[in-house]
């Protein structure tokens, strides 16, 4: 392979725009040869916005291309296995945004076509990838803070998404919390063993309706020993709430939220300080971009992706086990859900 990886992106919507921005600009050694949506107009627009020269309605034009070495899935969750197989069948490197699938099926028969063909997948958790999360995980992994005893991951929107999108996506703890699941494996460098999961509907009533939840708390056994605690809401008034901890034997290891700004202003009424970011795009977009980059050197470089097909495998385990957890009000082993 060149020095210069040439991509392919299959989808123009809002994480399509995210990735097809990023890896036209954001990485270097990368070139977005060709992007592919059914929506032909907004394909045409995000193309002229960054440069990509061809666009086509039907992505099997980038799968059969010369001119791509690898695909970014950022289609809808429900087409993402069969355009992973489809891809690995082509000899194509692949990233596709989480998740893989919502059936276990359909993952392990996209993973046996990644591991057939012998390419590179790479699954985009990209919280992975921020500076903030690494650096707690450097601190566990470095023995600073002792041994691992507790991970504490809140993790709330500004809002709920469109109702269409929540029948659709798989609910709270596939869409939304799979990447808190995925951040505590990554902070902690350990598997899981046991769920239970508490939620209710506080924010939309209609969510409830659908059969999902709005807020929700869920508490990990990790083998070693480790115990973890996630919240997650689809409101939070004040912005986009993403924080991290770890506790240790010697110490305790975090990540803050982001702000436009650090300056505080101290009056006689009180301190202010600016809000935090409204939205993942704000807060994520250099983790994106890292993201990105650890993509395209892995695939030039053959290394095995920090992000892999048993991470999205096993993410979405997890959020099976939250949901049997709090249809049956009990604590869920991870084997229970992995048939």
């Amino acid at each position: 392979m060149s020095s210069l990886l040439r991509v392919g992106v299959i989808g123009a919507g809002r994480i399509g725009k995210v990735h097809a921005r990023t890896l036209s600009s954001g990485v270097p050694g990368v070139e977005v040869t060709m992007l592919s949506d059914v929506v032909e107009d907004a394909a045409k627009s995000l193309a002229a916005d960054c440069g990509i020269k061809t666009v086509v309605a039907d992505y099997h034009e980038i799968l059969k291309s010369k001119d791509v070495d690898a695909v970014a899935i950022c289609s809808s969750t429900d087409t993402h296995a069969t355009i992973i197989e489809e891809a690995a069948n082509a000899g194509k490197h692949i990233f596709c945004e989480k998740p893989i699938a919502l059936e276990l099926a359909k993952i392990d028969q996209a993973l046996a076509a990644v591991e057939k063909n012998k390419v590179i997948l790479m699954v985009g958790f990209n919280r992975r990838y921020d500076l903030g999360n690494r650096k707690v995980r450097e601190a566990v992994t470095s023995g600073a803070i002792g041994t691992p005893e507790m991970c504490i991951i809140n993790s709330r929107d500004p809002a709920p998404p469109p109702l269409a999108y929540v029948k659709v996506s798989g609910g709270l703890f596939l869409d939304m919390m799979i990447h808190d699941f995925d951040l505590a494996r990554f902070l902690l460098g350990d598997e899981p063993e046991e769920v239970f999961a508490y939620g209710n509907c506080q924010v939309d009533p209609e969510i409830g309706k659908v059969g999902d939840v709005d807020t929700a708390i869920v508490s990990i056994k990790f083998k070693k020993g480790a115990l973890c605690h996630i919240d997650n809401s689809r409101r939070a008034v004040y912005g986009y709430d993403q924080r991290a901890e770890v506790f240790g034997s010697k110490g305790h290891a975090f990540t803050k939220n982001m702000h436009d700004h650090n300056a505080v202003i101290g009056r006689v009424d009180g301190y202010s300080e600016p809000p935090i970011y409204n939205f993942f795009m704000e807060r994520y977009m250099p983790a994106y971009e890292e993201e990105g980059k650890v993509f395209a050197e892995c695939v030039k470089s053959g290394k095995t992706p920090p992000s892999g097909g048993y991470d999205g495998r096993i993410s979405v385990l997890m959020g099976y086990a939250a949901i049997k957890s709090l249809k049956e009000n009990r604590p869920v082993r991870i084997e229970e859900v992995d048939k």
